[in-house]
């Protein structure tokens, strides 16, 4: 067919030119009316599109497209349902501060306000979650528009953005296709970089000069910094807690002083502790009414900042400092203790979380690998398990404690990094939130290996003679799961391959087979002792200190 036959373009193949020259190159979604048809735009201009089964999932997905990528991962949505669906993926890459943008189709200009199909106020439902919302105002506006939610997602603190798109925008019939055709676009390449005031420098030098017990707390802002390895020998994450408490001068990288570090106050922390704060979000610094020293800027010059007066400070050794050989030997003590847990019990014995993990750490590879884990107790103790060596190779629930999040995370970490092993190792419960989406990885020939840690619940689940006679009994407690459901088997039925294991032997052989298995999408379906009735306690649940008046 000549360029004169070609069917005249329209608002649709202007929304996926404005894309593809953005350096978007893959979009997850789900399609309906109207949006299929920006979806097969993008297709034909060879961007390649993740049909989904939820957009929540798809949602999740672009978000963690967008911190692996450093630039956003798109999602595509139908309207009303389909953009609150999507709605948990924008508060995800909210909280985590990851660039994302969502588009989604909606009702046509002239049906506002008239009970039109999935008709929502779309841009202030999703205005909340977002660093910039908005809907083109006419037709030329769409590139425009997109730029900007692009760029914005990226600049200062990346975070999500929302465009909306009118249905009469996307079938628009646009009369000159030499229009789309020598579409430019400025594209954004997140050069805008400041560097923190020297003053402020100079003060934290002397800080960490007068430090005794020093301590660098490296956070996701740090991602592409690529600042230090899980595997330095100064790394003290497995005493972690003891390296909070004896602290006196906290340098944080990239870090936030939320739940997850206790809001930095004792009793996890030192109550004379004093914070080094490098951010790029100037307002984040000082949060929870602790003494810190703002260092705003990006973390790569203000490292370099420090790093070019790094003779001002004296480098603690082991021997010359009780606190470092303190440090160092609780690690040590830990980390034996952990290695010994996961040796306990006999080849044919029930396993636990340490055997199961200390199993799947002796088979798998060491590099080029990628790990995706949540659910409560699953994701806690794999962090202590399984190390990585390079920077944004571990996914977990992330500062939102987000369930459901694993398969989606799993799609786009195997879509950015084709070469890697992507293992995902989820507790039972939290993969009962997306597994559906074996059936788009299957589908869209996209290899994972998936590991469920099933003990039968939520947290602690029932063995099934607790839980036949509480059922029995209608007292069936609220964190219980079916026991021993074969998710492995819905692998099966979606066209994958599965294993259901009971112990070490079983364990180990189905993984090896699976990782023989490069091209397919595995499950490995892991029964361990359930928790049954125990109270429930982890550590972010201390409650900090209260300020007395």
């Amino acid at each position: 067919m000549s360029q004169t036959q070609l069917p005249p373009p329209s608002g649709a193949e202007l929304i996926a030119t404005s894309l593809k020259q953005q350096g978007v190159d893959t979009i997850f979604g789900i399609v309906g009316i109207p949006v299929v048809e920006i979806a097969d735009a993008c297709q034909a201009q060879g961007l390649r599109f993740i049909g989904f089964r939820n957009e929540q999932s798809a949602a999740y997905a672009a978000s963690a497209y967008g911190y692996l990528s450093g630039r956003p991962g798109v999602c595509l949505t139908v309207g009303g349902p389909g953009v609150v669906h999507g709605l948990a993926g924008l508060l995800n890459a909210q909280l985590n501060c990851w660039p994302m943008v969502m588009l989604s189709g909606s009702c046509d200009t002239d049906q506002v306000d008239m009970g039109a199909f999935q008709e929502l106020d779309q841009v202030e439902a999703c205005r909340s979650y977002c660093k910039y919302a908005a809907r083109p105002t006419s037709v030329d506006k769409i590139p425009f528009v997109i730029e900007k939610a692009i760029r914005t997602a990226m600049v200062g603190r990346p975070g999500p953005t929302y465009v909306d798109l009118p249905a009469d925008y996307i079938q628009y019939p646009i009369q000159e296709r030499s229009s789309i055709q020598s579409l430019q676009l400025p594209k954004f390449n997140s050069s805008i970089k400041s560097q923190a005031d020297p003053q402020s420098i100079q003060q934290a030098l002397d800080w960490l000069k007068q430090a005794k017990q020093p301590l660098i707390v490296i956070g996701k802002g740090a991602a592409y910094a690529r600042v230090v390895s899980d595997h330095h020998p100064l790394c003290v994450s497995a005493a972690r807690s003891k390296a909070l408490k004896e602290a006196d001068v906290v340098l944080l990288v990239g870090a936030r002083l939320n739940w997850i570090l206790h809001y930095g106050q004792s009793p996890k922390w030192s109550s004379n502790v004093r914070y080094i704060q490098i951010d790029i979000h100037p307002e984040e610094i000082g949060n929870n009414g602790v003494t810190t020293l703002p260092l705003a800027g990006d973390i790569q010059l203000v490292l370099q900042q420090l790093l070019h007066s790094k003779q001002q400070l004296v480098p603690l050794s082991r021997s010359a400092n009780p606190y470092v050989g303190g440090l160092l030997d609780k690690v040590k003590q830990n980390v034996t203790k952990s290695q010994a847990s996961g040796r306990n019990g006999s080849d044919s014995a029930v396993l636990t979380y340490q055997t199961a993990f200390t199993v799947i750490k002796d088979i798998l590879p060491t590099k080029d690998v990628v790990y995706v884990s949540e659910g409560a107790n699953t994701m806690d103790i794999a962090r202590s398990f399984f190390d990585v060596y390079e920077p944004r190779r571990r996914l977990d629930a992330g500062t939102g404690a987000t369930m459901g999040v694993g398969m989606g995370y799993a799609i786009a970490a195997q879509c950015y990094r084709p070469s890697d092993l992507v293992v995902s190792i989820v507790g039972d419960s939290a993969f009962g939130f997306s597994a559906m989406e074996l059936e788009t990885a299957i589908r869209s020939k996209i290899p994972l290996l998936i590991i469920v840690i099933n003990n039968n619940g939520i947290y602690h689940g029932l063995d099934p003679a607790d839980y036949d006679t509480s059922r029995d009994n209608n007292i069936l407690p609220s964190t219980s799961l079916s026991p021993e459901t074969r998710y492995d088997m819905i692998a099966e039925a979606c066209g994958g391959k599965g294993w259901l294991v009971k112990n070490r032997v079983e364990l180990a052989n189905a993984l090896t087979n699976a990782l023989a298995l490069r091209n397919e999408t595995c499950v490995i379906n892991v029964m361990i002792a359930p928790g049954g009735r125990k109270k429930l306690s982890f550590g972010w649940m201390n409650k900090a200190q209260k300020a007395k008046i």
